[in-house]
């Protein structure tokens, strides 16, 4: 049985989904607080984090900034309101698997606490199969070449680039994908008989960091129990993908300059190098010049050839396309048989500018598809929030979860907002009374006025 440790401080909320998730299966553990779910890390062990964005004492992510710390990896998952897709697509960033918006639907829910187990189960077996010595094989894609001139540029250069050896430097936005773009280039370069090897550069501590790209000797720092084989090895003859490079401590910077100048590597607490050959692919969202945080030098040794992956909502040209892809694989992993989109479903996805990009399109649209019994996907199964983000109707018009109807599918925080102002005119601002009423106690009522800005 999977063990879910459950980070919310709505109370009502997380009663709906601990009850929910446990007639599916799941253990599930609740915590209330950022420092509840740190302090539950310490002594239990879970397979997977459903976390609430925004918390009393804080935010989600500083829980997984405290499993990072302690050199740990538990899939996440992050639940916010509509309003904050940019802050979650940052998450994702940050390790996090992926995010789900409120008012949270249970099917969605559940689909998504699968998949993200069933990614942890796969890079188990990833790792199994690079200790037994296999290459790794790239895996089936989540993307569409198109056919607007900023596709043909990007296949171009792909094509260009792939055969040397030289180090690539992909830049985009986040889920625009530049994994997709690096495993092109290794499928098409003279190293594709040979290990592909990714990593995420976001999820690593600096501790970790150093140990995961070089290796460590047994006993070279508290918790080395055994020696571990760095990446750079695990690659060696084939191609090292460093997803979100930016995020690499300046002394990891200093450590991976040295391998790609001199081709060596020295394991933490090692005092012999080792040769490596690997051809390494960076990527980033961000300006790393400009950030201050990256070494200069290690910036020209990467970027030997720079490839820029355009946002999708610079590729209006090709996104009826991405969209049949991603309708047609849904349709395949759920079961469906989606084959149109409703007039106002096609008018929303037009008008939306996707900042998660084609990540975010292939959220939205597998939800929509998992919602949509027959063949035509209708209004219905978009979420709530971004019909009315879009349409620029009153978020009031909303239906809203009560204690009557303690609905998950309501239960939002526009609605918590309206929810406490109305039990606050009704216990004529008696705090007290009001957080008796709301079954939750003043600090939490007081934190929760806070960040709503409620006076």
């Amino acid at each position: 049985m999977a063990e879910i440790l459950l980070v919310e401080d709505d109370t009502t909320f997380a009663a709906i989904l601990e009850n929910f998730l446990k007639k599916k299966g799941f253990g599930v553990t609740v915590k209330y607080s950022v420092k509840g779910g740190i302090e539950a890390l310490k002594h239990g062990t879970f397979h997977l984090i459903l976390l609430d964005y925004r918390l009393g004492d804080g935010v989600g992510l500083d829980v997984l900034d405290a499993l990072r710390d302690r050199n740990q990896f538990i899939p996440s998952i992050i639940m916010t309101s509509f309003n904050d897709v940019r802050t979650a697509v940052r998450a994702i960033r940050q390790g996090v698997f992926d995010y789900i918006t409120k008012p949270v639907n249970p099917d969605e829910l559940l689909m998504v606490v699968n998949e993200a187990l069933a990614e942890k189960t796969t890079e188990n077996k990833r790792a199994t199969a690079r200790l037994n010595k296999e290459t790794e094989v790239p895996e089936g894609t989540d993307f569409v070449e198109g056919t607007t001139s900023a596709a043909k540029k990007l296949h171009e250069y792909i094509a260009l680039v792939a055969p040397t050896d030289m180090s690539v430097l992909i830049r985009g936005e986040s889920g625009t994908g530049k994994e997709y773009v690096a495993r092109s280039i290794h499928r098409m370069s003279k190293r594709a008989d040979q290990p592909f090897v990714s990593i995420d550069c976001g999820t690593l501590s600096k501790e970790l960091a150093s140990s995961e790209l070089f290796g460590h000797i047994k006993g070279s720092f508290t918790g080395a129990l055994n020696d571990k084989t760095g990446q750079f090895v695990e690659a060696s003859g084939g191609t090292l993908f460093l997803d979100e490079i930016g995020n690499l401590s300046y002394e990891v910077q200093v450590k991976l300059l040295r391998a790609l100048q001199e081709k060596v590597i020295q394991p933490v607490g090692a005092n012999k190098t080792i040769s490596v050959d690997v051809r390494v692919i960076a990527a980033t969202n961000e300006d790393l010049l400009g950030s201050g945080k990256f070494r200069e030098d290690l910036y020209h040794r990467i970027n030997e050839f720079e490839i820029i992956v355009p946002a999708l909502r610079d590729r209006r040209g090709d996104f009826r396309q991405f969209v049949d892809f991603f309708v047609n694989k849904a349709n395949e992993e759920l079961g469906r048989s989606v084959t149109e989109l409703s007039p106002e479903v096609q008018e929303i996805f037009d008008t939306y500018d996707w900042p998660g990009n084609l990540r975010e399109l292939k959220n939205i649209i597998k939800r929509m598809v998992l919602l949509s019994p027959s063949t035509t996907a209708e209004l219905a199964a978009l979420p709530e929030e971004m019909v009315f983000a879009i349409r620029n109707q009153p978020a009031d018009t909303q239906p809203v979860a009560t204690a009557d109807n303690p609905d998950l599918r309501l239960h939002s925080e526009i609605h918590e907002r309206k929810l406490i102002m109305d039990v606050l005119q009704k216990a004529k601002y008696n705090k007290s009374k009001a957080a008796q009423m709301l079954n939750i106690d003043r600090k939490t009522l007081y934190n929760k006025m806070e960040k709503y800005g409620i006076e």
